[in-house]
């Protein structure tokens, strides 16, 4: 799974740097999104992110994201954030642990109403 974060002014943490927990939603983010088109509903379990080089406002980080394993209800997976190019200097990294979830987790502990969760679309 691959996406990309223009970072603006309102991702900022210090000045002229993105805040790191916005790079780590974005991670988070991704790793949905990967969870998406594997098909699986899952709530992420644990998020580790290590941070490898300052993000000014104003660049693009491409975020690739992958499956790296499953057993039963746990998935692993991994990604890279790199600025400016897909092949550009390596930002941060991260893993994640998501567990996967009947869709009915979401109505119990959401305000999703069950016509609304799309699984394996």
């Amino acid at each position: 799974m691959t996406a990309e974060l223009q970072v603006r002014e309102a991702h900022q943490g210090a000045p002229g740097l993105i805040h790191g927990g916005v790079l780590a939603a974005a991670f988070d983010e991704t790793f949905g999104a990967l969870n998406a088109y594997v098909g699986e509903a899952s709530v992420t379990g644990q998020l580790n992110t290590s941070y490898r080089k300052p993000v000014p406002v104003g660049s693009t980080v491409h975020l690739w994201a992958r499956l790296e394993g499953r057993e039963g209800r746990k998935l692993w997976m991994r990604a890279s954030g790199r600025l400016d190019a897909p092949d550009g200097p390596l930002a941060a990294e991260a893993s994640a642990l998501f567990l996967i979830v009947p869709p009915s987790h979401f109505v119990d502990h959401g305000s999703a109403l069950p016509d609304q969760i799309a699984v394996n679309p």
